[in-house]
């Protein structure tokens, strides 16, 4: 297994008060090559949930596991290996980039502060970077405000593949892009999963978006999975009332059309 996780809590310090809990006994685990979509409502705790993948935020309880090693007990030099290992694309794909630095700049960086190839290599692998995520190569000395929205995603998502990672944490990768962009973006990851063996979670409050990535989903509710199986499992035959409320509340354009043409 590439990650389990059990168990997790993860709690934030409020002053006078006990902590709030943003996360409470989730448990999840992803092998190499799956994809897993964590689905919910703004506030739920998906992306605490992230951080404490990554490593941004100390759970307050359970173990993260990668591949059969806490990382909350790992020495600085495999956690580093860890962080390289698991990355994560972040929602504001334009606020995720510094906007002093280009494109080439950012893959630059990356490349070189993790010594990822030899100085003499660097311009080649972002050349190759960039043609893996479909940019042109005239994006190269463009800062993220001289770009759209979908290309800085996949500038972000170029900068994750730098670190040559086994699992990437998509934190609601399209939500703050335009329709027509988001089936491209997706498509894009899902080209990249089976390319090169990614295991992806993928959080959205979108079900319309995990059904069509993710082989298994978790439903969170209040911190909490209240439901999880395989995708189609969970859209099709939900358990919880929750899962019903949500998928109740997704449009369904072909029932709209066929009650007006009975109408």
């Amino acid at each position: 297994m590439l990650l389990d996780i059990q168990s997790l809590r993860v709690e934030y310090p409020v002053q006078g008060r006990q902590p709030f809990v943003a996360v409470d006994g989730v448990s999840l685990s992803i092998g190499a090559g799956e994809s897993f979509g964590v689905v919910g409502e703004s506030g739920c705790g998906k992306t605490s949930l992230a951080r404490a993948v990554i490593g941004l935020h100390p759970p307050a309880g359970g173990t993260i596991c990668f591949e059969g090693t806490d990382i909350s007990r790992m020495a600085a030099a495999p956690f580093k290996v860890y962080r390289r290992a698991v990355q994560m694309v972040f929602q504001d794909a334009v606020g995720s980039l510094n906007p002093r630095m280009t494109v080439r700049q950012t893959l630059s960086e990356v490349l070189r502060v993790h010594l990822m190839r030899p100085p003499q290599q660097v311009g080649a692998r972002i050349r190759e970077l960039l043609d893996r995520v479909g940019l042109s190569q005239d994006t190269l000395d463009a800062y993220p405000n001289e770009i759209s929205g979908g290309q800085c995603q996949r500038v972000s998502l170029a900068r994750c593949l730098a670190l040559e990672p086994r699992l990437i944490l998509a934190d609601e990768p399209v939500s703050a892009l335009d329709v027509s962009v988001q089936a491209r973006i997706l498509n894009l990851i899902r080209k990249l999963q089976n390319d090169l063996n990614l295991a992806v979670i993928l959080i959205s409050h979108d079900l319309a978006v995990v059904r069509n990535i993710c082989d298994r989903v978790a439903v969170m509710h209040n911190g909490a999975f209240v439901e999880q199986g395989t995708t189609a499992e969970v859209m099709e035959h939900p358990r919880h009332d929750y899962t019903r409320s949500l998928l109740d509340a997704v449009p369904d354009v072909a029932r709209a059309l066929r009650a007006r043409a009975h109408a």
